[in-house]
């Protein structure tokens, strides 16, 4: 059985706050199964960007899986216009970003 997309988000930016670490709704998606997409905005003006790989959101047990949308963390531009572009494709999305200097907020 998979979560609802609502209550992953919910539980990430929960996650993070234990973690220490801000999380902040940037778009509020299908509650059921919208997409998610995750800013790591690494605080010194770069951000990469994790997305539902081509293909499917999750594996064989229902986990959600993530890969990186740039191969480098890129400037906040870019990823405004990758949200944009994803939203218009598909208005069901969410953007949920997180701030972690070092990683990628416990997503691959």
């Amino acid at each position: 059985m998979r979560l609802k997309s609502a209550i992953w988000v919910s539980a990430l930016l929960r996650r993070c706050q234990g973690e220490g670490k801000f999380g902040a709704l940037l778009r509020k998606g299908a509650e059921e199964a919208g997409a998610i997409y995750v800013v790591i905005n690494h605080l010194d003006g770069t951000y990469d960007l994790l997305g539902p790989p081509p293909g499917t959101s999750h594996d064989e047990e229902g986990t959600r899986l993530f890969e990186k949308i740039f191969v480098n963390p890129v400037p906040w531009s870019d990823v405004s216009a990758r949200i944009d572009k994803e939203a218009g494709f598909d208005s069901d999305i969410w953007a949920v970003e997180i701030e972690d200097r070092n990683g990628l907020a416990g997503l691959s």
